[in-house]
């Protein structure tokens, strides 16, 4: 076997690290901007296509470079039939089920019908051309064709469902070339309940339990978890035995997963979907049964039988998965581009990712960067451990979701496995302070500018056989460190270490370490996975309007789907100017009070950086 893996980032590392450990040798494919990624140094050889989803490019490198096999991860082309056919139709082997599998469950639509046949509960639906008036409020509008949250949404009125059609259907056609949605029961209070499902060419198939993915923000998933923890042992023997009876009724071969939704309100369980492919989650399946999922994906993809019986699956305590993003928690989770500065990944868990310092993050592709896998004796020894683990994760250079992750995990509600799949939509999940922080960075400051003359934190002086005088670190506000004191702003401070950008400090008796990165023109601090980044306050002089100003600018670098006005019209407060795309996250631009637009910056299908003018309003006249 020689394996080609038609993918990128943290899971090509992933599965190359099971194929060297095989014995399998591997082959990378990259894009111009990923020639030195870390992907690629995870393979024995690398091929450069211009596009990770250009399937006939795809099929010749693995041709070229004398592969047999192709592991497709997931994303990209690991759910497209067309993908399947044409590695089937070289003469190559898929690491994955066949394309008449991937027609037949890679669609929502097709994939009930196939549930319906194994007898496994579904979700009640509506046809749409049914009148809508006699629709049981709320419905959920969804893609047939995909995942991942794409082209769906909760609609709660009759008024609101023509609006939210076009929505999805704009955006499952942008995500998966296919407009065609469902309309289904909405169910108020649900957790969201994966089975992973592998099977043989030998007609075996078996489960590896299940996985809570129900902490999820606009039905994608945040934090995931193995096994389920609110499953009583009924439930679990009935949502598992229906997922290896839907697999077994599609004929179904290699590692998959299927999805349902558990009613919170009636314990009732109901088909979603099936995942055909290997799941971003499934490293707590592997941790709480001590299994190698890719290992037995690619023993399955060269006809040998699985050598375990389902007895042979034990669960072993308890794992949790947290996805690390490049996206702004605090302000709408925006994606995020820029330059890794430093990375720092924590010891003692599982960490599977493909970052490192000095690599650039675009909006070119998926915003995950890694994953934080942590296991315990039990759920609540593994949520411990993981919240010990994003504290010791610092990425600096670009904004992540890590603070927030660490700040969920540490909610009551994560705490008492009370969260629901709507849950995370209208909580708010505690911003960190940023007073400890700017603590750490004033005082870093002032000791490089005390040891350093050629510093820009330098003193303005010194005195000759005295104390040390109180040095004015300019931050987004002024901070006084007085070292001979030993204090910042009055509070205590006593430095333990320092090396390699690490400071250990005792603040006012307690004990803190964090990442610190003080440079000419960088002051930023990893503190409980969050970055913090302060910048003098002359330096925000020449940023541009303020609020109150009617410049809408792109809080992202992306593309404008849809301009709905022109110069001279008039718009309410709220109204949608425009909406953009990035990193697969759709964002509205709306008016920020009743007015005239007096510019529109761009037009529908234009790249747009960040901060680009995309819409101006003047406001209106004051009622007298």
């Amino acid at each position: 076997m020689k394996l080609l893996i038609a993918n990128r980032g943290e899971i090509t590392v992933r599965i190359a690290r099971t194929a060297r450990r095989l014995g399998v040798p591997t082959v990378a494919l990259h894009s111009d901007v990923d020639l030195s990624a870390p992907h690629v140094r995870a393979c024995d050889e690398a091929v450069a296509v211009t596009s990770y989803l250009d399937i006939d490019a795809v099929v010749s490198a693995a041709l070229a470079r004398g592969c047999t096999h192709v592991h497709p991860g997931y994303g990209f082309l690991s759910e497209r039939a067309a993908f399947a056919r044409a590695v089937a139709d070289a003469g190559l082997t898929l690491v994955g089920p066949s394309a008449e599998v991937m027609d037949a469950m890679g669609r929502k639509d097709r994939a009930r019908e196939v549930a319906v046949a194994a007898g496994v509960p579904v979700v009640p639906s509506y046809g749409l051309d049914d009148d809508p008036s006699g629709f049981a409020y709320p419905v959920l509008v969804k893609a047939a064709a995909g995942g991942g949250g794409k082209g769906m949404r909760v609609v709660r009125s009759v008024d609101d469902l023509a609006d939210a059609l076009a929505a999805a259907g704009r955006e499952a056609r942008s995500a998966f070339g296919d407009d065609t949605l469902l309309v289904e029961k909405y169910v108020e209070s649900g957790r969201h309940i994966e089975v992973q499902v592998v099977g043989d060419t030998h007609g075996t198939v078996l489960h590896l339990f299940e996985r809570d993915c129900s902490t999820q923000r606009r039905h994608q998933k945040v934090l995931e978890e193995a096994p389920a923890p609110t499953l009583s042992d009924e439930q679990r023997s009935a949502i598992t035995a229906a997922a290896v009876d839907l697999a077994r009724e599609a004929g179904y071969v290699n590692a998959g997963t299927v999805e349902f939704l558990l009613d919170n309100a009636t314990g009732e369980f109901y088909f979603l979907e099936m995942n055909t492919r290997l799941q971003v989650e499934h490293p707590v399946t592997e941790l709480v049964t001590g299994l190698d999922l890719v290992e037995l994906q690619l023993k399955v993809a060269a006809g040998e039988p699985l050598e375990i019986s389902q007895t042979d699956v034990r669960l072993d305590g308890h794992a949790i998965e947290a996805r690390v993003y490049a996206e702004d928690s605090y302000r709408g989770f925006l994606p995020q581009a820029g330059t890794t500065s430093l990375v720092r990944w924590p010891e003692d868990v599982r960490v599977d990712h493909a970052l490192e310092p000095g690599q650039v993050v675009s909006t070119a592709y998926d915003p995950m960067l890694g994953k934080v896998i942590a296991h315990g004796a039990d759920r609540e020894a593994a949520r411990r451990n993981l919240v010990s683990a994003l504290d010791g994760t610092a990425i600096l250079g670009l904004t992540t979701n890590t603070g927030f992750l660490r700040a969920l995990l540490a909610t009551d509600e994560f705490r008492d496995a009370v969260i629901d799949t709507a849950w995370l939509d209208a909580a708010e999940v505690p911003a960190p302070d940023d007073s400890l922080p700017r603590l750490l960075v004033a005082w870093t400051s002032a000791m490089i500018s005390a040891a350093d003359t050629g510093h820009a934190f330098q003193s303005d002086g010194f005195r000759l056989g005295a104390t040390p005088a109180p040095t004015v670190v300019e931050l987004d506000r002024p901070v006084v460190v007085d070292r001979g004191a030993g204090t910042v702003d009055g509070t205590p401070v006593r430095q333990l270490s320092a090396a390699d950008h690490v400071l250990e400090v005792d603040v006012d008796g307690r004990r803190v370490r964090a990442v610190v990165n003080v440079q000419p023109h960088v002051l930023e601090v990893a503190w409980e996975g969050h970055r913090h980044v302060f910048e003098p306050a002359d330096a925000f002089a020449d940023h541009g309007p303020g609020t109150g100003d009617g410049t809408i600018t792109s809080p992202m670098p992306g593309t404008l789907l849809d301009v709905h006005v022109a110069v001279g019209d008039e718009v309410e407060e709220g109204q949608v100017l425009g909406a953009m795309e990035a990193m697969k996250m759709e964002l509205a631009l709306k008016a920020p009070f009743a007015g005239t637009v007096t510019e529109v910056g761009a037009a529908a299908g234009e790249q747009v950086a960040l901060g680009a003018t995309l819409f101006v309003v003047a406001p209106g006249e004051e009622p007298s």
